[in-house]
């Protein structure tokens, strides 16, 4: 009977978008406030805009490294292509000297 008269209805697990997420996370830097003030001006709880804060820092970290990785690949054929022509330059003279 207790169940019946129960008005606790079950949570719903709220669902908010990249966007929101993004901004909240924005507003956290920004602001001068702290992570547990911020939240609780935006309505959610200080441990999802701590998780969010988390993933922004992981994903700016891939993205650094990513980074890192391209400017490395490119350097790295530059100097290639760079050995290469120093490799025929190197070809022709000994060629010439020999014949």
């Amino acid at each position: 009977m207790d169940e019946l008269h129960n008005n606790n209805k079950p949570k719903t697990r709220r669902h908010f978008d990249k966007e929101f997420k993004r901004d909240a996370v924005r507003l956290y830097y920004l602001s001068t406030a702290s992570l547990k003030q911020v939240a609780s001006e935006l309505g959610i709880s200080d441990r999802n805009l701590f998780n969010w804060v988390r993933e922004e820092k992981k994903s700016q970290a891939l993205s650094n490294d990513k980074t890192d990785l391209i400017a490395e690949n490119r350097r790295l054929r530059k100097e290639n292509e760079q050995l290469k022509m120093e490799k025929e330059i190197l070809k022709l003279f000994f060629g010439l000297r020999v014949s």
